[in-house]
């Protein structure tokens, strides 16, 4: 999925290129051949460090059969109610141009001036001016005092960015009254909470910034700028009306970030697919608490936490790489429809035109559905044999794929997927350092297995290695149980020289 895409991605950009470069049947290709390229090597260096598979059960996300299972469950999620395509916000990159669910955003804590701003008789503070263009609502909490001499719904005349506007008071319970001035204006298009109170009132919400990060006509002389670059100059004209109150220098705030390249997430409505997860996630809930283990136990604590406050997920994905969506999409009213057997020619709403969905599943819709998809569920012999499995482990940091396959796990074949699960940490460089590329700390697990046996690396990776805990890794290390190795292999070999006969 996009993992991938985004390693090849890199690679075209060392090439000077970029995959808008590429029509899509081509760019698919592209990243097919580099990815079996890769899983060849990848395969080889598992047989190396020793790894024990049944290499004749190997699976591929897009083997025909994983992909016919994913489908089915697309098409039940919709038979019961709980998919829909809907116009909601999602969290968008405007590098790679597409859309995230919540467990790939990265909360970032950053520190950037904080503005206070004039907006009429009221002072609103942000740290995001460019979304402002739009803001035609203020709103402040029914029970604020300080404001209880305006009325919802109230109109007010002001001077604003681009001259002068009519706002209108909404009063909404959402509002922290302890935070800057109590009174904020939303864009509704862009943020999370804009968007919610939008909906309770039946608000207008209006695109400020386009899907690259660019100011949309609406922002007069700035359109087409990039956002990065106007705020100065949107805050050069607001004080130049005499409008700017304040700036605070060091605001310190937690951003959204894309997790593989860090810009910042821009909330975007748009129609996309959704699972409605209450119901499923209510399900995992009961059999997390009665039936499944986790070490180490904490993590338990935080899949609950996470499944109680879960949010209906996001499964379009607008890039090449991944399972196609299998749905029609309306042009002229943008109803989608479920279309497994590709009969739909028009649609049943308007009876415009439709054409292909474009998008791919979130690459978690599919590897959710991977401890019954790979052994041939509902009628293979593997599924009755081995469905459920005992012990999942994996990574800690990615629970809320676990908690995802126990949904979906549930869901489908009406059984837990496992009981246990055993979550671990990273491996780290000697010095307890997250590795990457760019600090040049890599640890190439063949290197030391060359250098020192497998057998003394695996012994290294597994002594002194808690569940949930990282462990750093070092040379000296492996080299130290190379010789504990050594010493285990000697005293074999002189116990069964000596035990001949006997």
């Amino acid at each position: 999925g996009f993992e991938t895409q985004v390693v090849y991605e890199k690679k075209l950009e060392k090439d000077g290129k970029s995959r808008f470069d590429f029509e899509r049947e081509q760019l698919y290709n592209d990243i097919l051949k580099f990815t079996l390229d890769n899983s060849t090597n990848i395969k080889s260096q598992i047989r190396t460090i020793g790894a024990s598979c049944d290499w004749s059960r190997e699976k591929f996300t897009l083997d025909k059969d994983i992909i016919d299972i994913v489908y089915k469950t697309f098409k039940k999620l919709s038979d019961d109610g709980l998919l829909y395509r809907g116009k909601r916000i999602i969290s968008w990159c405007p590098k790679h141009q597409t859309s995230f669910a919540d467990i790939e955003i990265k909360d970032e804590e950053k520190v950037e001036p904080f503005y206070y701003l004039k907006y009429g008789p009221f002072t609103i503070a942000t740290s995001r001016p460019e979304t402002k263009f739009g803001d035609k609502y203020v709103v402040m909490h029914p029970d604020d005092k300080r404001y209880a001499d305006y009325k919802h719904g109230q109109k007010i005349d002001l001077e604003w960015i681009n001259g002068p506007i009519t706002a209108t008071i909404i009063k909404d319970e959402a509002i922290d009254m302890e935070f800057g001035t109590g009174v904020m204006t939303i864009t509704p298009w862009h943020d999370v909470t804009d968007f919610e109170i939008a909906n309770r009132h039946n608000l207008d919400k209006e695109q400020i910034i386009d899907e690259k990060g660019k100011l949309l006509p609406i922002a007069g002389e700035f359109a087409g700028i990039h956002i990065n670059k106007a705020r100065p100059m949107i805050i050069e004209k607001l004080r130049s009306k005499g409008l700017v109150e304040k700036v605070d220098e060091n605001y310190k705030h937690i951003v959204h970030t894309c997790y593989k390249c860090g810009t910042t997430i821009e909330p975007q409505i748009q129609n996309q697919w959704f699972v409605k997860t209450r119901t499923l996630a209510d399900r995992a809930l009961a059999s997390i608490r009665s039936d499944v283990k986790y070490y180490p136990e904490h993590f338990k604590k935080i899949t609950e936490h996470w499944l109680e406050n879960i949010i209906d997920w996001n499964i379009s994905r607008q890039i090449v790489w991944g399972i196609p969506i299998p749905a029609k999409i309306c042009d002229a009213c943008e109803e989608g429809y479920v279309d497994l057997d590709n009969k739909i020619t028009k649609c049943k709403k308007c009876g415009g035109d439709v054409r292909q969905d474009k998008d791919t599943f979130d690459t978690w819709f599919s590897s959710s559905q991977w401890p019954f998809a790979t052994l041939a569920y509902p009628d293979g012999n593997d599924f009755r044999n081995f469905y459920p499995t005992q012990v999942m482990e994996t990574a800690g940091d990615i629970f809320h794929w676990v908690a995802r396959m126990i949904m979906l796990g549930l869901y489908v074949t009406g059984k837990l997927p496992f009981d246990t699960v055993y979550m671990h940490g990273m491996v780290l460089d000697a010095k307890g350092q997250k590795m990457s590329k760019s600090k040049g700390n890599v640890i190439n697990p063949l290197d030391l297995t060359e250098k020192y046996g497998t057998d003394a690396f695996r012994i290294g990776m597994v002594v002194g290695n808690t569940p949930g805990t990282s462990l750093a890794l070092s040379d000296d290390k492996v080299s130290a149980y190379k010789k504990f190795a050594n010493k285990i292999w000697n005293v074999t070999r002189f116990v069964l020289s000596t035990a001949e006969g006997l």
